[in-house]
């Protein structure tokens, strides 16, 4: 069986880096009809672009078109779709009946899934989708094991279900908060995040009503054995660095999975990888019960801005043993540092010097993306990422 490792991207760049390091598909929004209005997205001929980038290495690209609509917004709607359809996608993510009457009365062959938007957490709406040409449906986060094993014992529907990144307060994003406080309509792309707000009671006690994030690293060897045939990181608007660790450290785990090789020792070393490069708490939510106190926030939260990614690979000169690098947050001579990549396995080393632009010998890389060489005394490749030592 497939197991698809699913990877956001808000722009070309974050795209590029979830494919090559680990993703099976990536899911992108275009300027409109999306539900992450203030990421970057993607214009027609950026999406072109992203199309050819990703099946040229065997990947997919799916495209959000799953907010929900009111009667302007449908302006234009028709070429937008037949547009996809030319480009040539691999999927439409849709949660609105009028985006589906569009794609059958424009009789489009580009297939489509359902939203996580429509809630879905029982057998008898992953029916009903189907029956509409759904082949496949993003299940709720709300769904425990039970649920997801029942829908998968009983239909033959592909499903997918998110496995990393940000909760929503309200049901799988219907929020109407957002709306009411700012006026952003959360199921138009305009989410404000009014439940990571501190409020005032009568008490002039300062509190929140905040999910902490999904993690599903303890269970994801579970979540294949119910044969779920894609697996979902949530953060279209995260950093390239945050994009391209999470695909490592799950594209990883499943591959020992599927190899047979996954032990304890790989879950607990990746497990404070994603612990580190978030920067809000997170645990498993409802996979395996119903989330008390543990999984959401209340009296505020610390997010802490992460420094971990070090540098970017440019190029390796193997002869010196000497990688020219772009600095990305600072790093000093007998720094312990790591390097991981698409085809580097996660490997650490000291730094015994630093040659800055000029050829000349520094203490320290301190400038934002500048320019420097290191010895580092194995192979690496463009496009590496050096990080500081997680123990």
């Amino acid at each position: 069986m497939k197991y698809e490792l699913l990877l956001p991207a808000g722009d070309l760049d974050r795209l590029k880096f979830a494919c090559l390091y680990g993703a099976d598909a990536v899911y992108i929004g275009g300027y409109n009809y999306s539900l992450r209005a203030n990421a970057n997205n993607f214009s027609l001929d950026e999406i072109d672009e992203a199309v050819k980038f990703a099946h040229e290495r065997g990947k997919k690209v799916y495209v959000t078109v799953n907010m929900i609509f009111h009667n302007e917004d449908l302006k234009d709607l028709d070429e937008y779709l037949i547009a996809l359809d030319k480009i040539g996608i691999d999927s439409y993510i849709v949660s609105d009946f009028a985006v589906i009457e569009a794609i059958k009365r424009l009789n489009i062959k580009t297939k489509f899934f359902i939203s996580t938007q429509k809630s879905i957490t029982n057998l008898e709406a992953v029916k009903f989708y189907k029956n509409l040409g759904a082949y496949r449906v993003v299940l709720a986060r709300e769904c425990n094991r039970d649920d997801i094993k029942n829908i998968k014992d009983n239909i033959d529907t592909e499903v997918e279900v998110f496995i990393h990144g940000a909760m929503c307060t309200s049901y799988s994003g219907r929020c109407v908060m957002s709306n009411y406080v700012t006026k952003r309509d959360s199921n138009r792309g305009g989410c404000s995040q009014v439940c990571r707000f501190m409020f005032e009671n009568d008490t002039d006690y300062e509190y929140a009503f905040s999910s902490k994030d999904l993690n599903m690293i303890d269970y994801l060897s579970d979540m294949m054995d119910l044969n779920i045939e894609s697996y979902k990181i949530e953060g279209r608007m995260k950093s390239l660095y945050y994009i391209a660790t999470v695909a490592n450290a799950y594209r990883t785990i499943m591959d020992h999975k599927i190899n047979g090789t996954l032990n304890e020792d790989i879950i607990k070393y990746y497990k404070k990888v994603l612990n580190r490069v978030s920067n809000r708490e997170n645990t498993p939510q409802f996979y395996d019960k119903v989330p008390g106190v543990e999984g959401q926030y209340y009296s505020g939260r610390q997010e802490i801005s992460n420094k971990d990614f070090l540098g970017l690979i440019l190029s390796y000169d193997k002869e010196k043993q000497e990688a020219t690098i772009e600095q990305r947050n600072k790093f000093s001579v007998n720094d312990i540092v790591e390097v991981f990549g698409p085809n580097t396995s996660v490997q650490q080393f000291k730094i015994e010097y630093i040659k800055n632009e000029d050829n000349e010998y520094v203490d320290s890389a301190s400038h934002a993306q500048e320019i420097v060489k290191i010895k580092v005394p194995f192979d690496v490749c463009e496009n590496d990422i050096m990080r500081v030592q997680i123990s």
